[in-house]
């Protein structure tokens, strides 16, 4: 399908969308219809297409930019071009996508981290804590993961939503993985107590860090 136009393209998102899946995914922020279910499979048959990829996000359109980042090579971005991308990916299930599937698997993911951290937008800030939640998961050489709880205790509790979530998570992903820093780890999340209450359906771990990281760790030694 190396010929497949954007208008082919559209015109058979147009056709999954579903009235019922607009509605779920409005509920968490996201604007489009499309079963991500079918939205892969379509991506499949797609295969990897570089410059469809791009066309597609040129549209604005957020099932075409969730479908070019599952059809993109992410290693063919460049650094500046991934900013730009995350700046205008403005709903959650595009900035989520376009981390974990483009930018941690391209060549830029370590020095935008840093730089994304310490943005003044949240939604940039909360990719990089996103990319270095990945980093203490894969790659903790190197970090100061006392720094980072410093920085956590110090601004989580104040954060936007979505920053916070993500800071959450490197503070339970620490917890998890670095025994050496775990009572601390808790101590915070004790005090803090960010997303103590959130509701967790059964069968889930909730995302209060505490409760996370002794579930996880229980896990671990189990």
């Amino acid at each position: 399908m190396a010929e497949t136009t954007v208008d082919e393209v559209m015109a058979e998102l147009a056709a999954l969308e579903d009235p019922r899946a607009r509605e779920v995914n409005e509920k968490q922020g996201d604007d489009h219809a499309v079963n991500l279910t079918k939205l892969r499979a379509l991506a499949k048959r797609l295969k990897t297409q570089q410059d469809l990829a791009r066309r597609l996000w040129e549209t604005g359109d957020t099932a075409a930019r969730l479908l070019a980042l599952l059809i993109c090579r992410p290693k063919a971005f460049e650094r500046g071009e991934l900013d730009a991308m995350l700046r205008d990916a403005r709903t959650p299930k595009v900035q989520d996508w376009l981390v974990n599937y483009v930018v941690k698997k391209g060549p830029h993911a370590e020095e935008l981290r840093p730089a994304w951290s310490a943005d003044p937008d949240p939604v940039v800030a909360s990719a990089g804590w996103a990319l270095t939640t990945e980093r203490v998961a894969k790659r903790p050489e190197g970090l100061d993961l006392a720094g980072l709880l410093d920085v956590i205790e110090a601004e989580m509790k104040g954060a936007p939503d979505r920053l916070q979530w993500a800071m959450n998570h490197c503070l339970a992903q620490i917890g998890i993985d670095h025994a050496e820093h775990r009572a601390r780890a808790i101590g915070i999340g004790e005090r803090l107590q960010v997303l103590r209450d959130y509701p967790t359906s059964p069968g889930c771990t909730s995302p209060y860090a505490p409760a996370w990281i002794a579930e996880m760790v229980r896990r671990q030694q189990a």
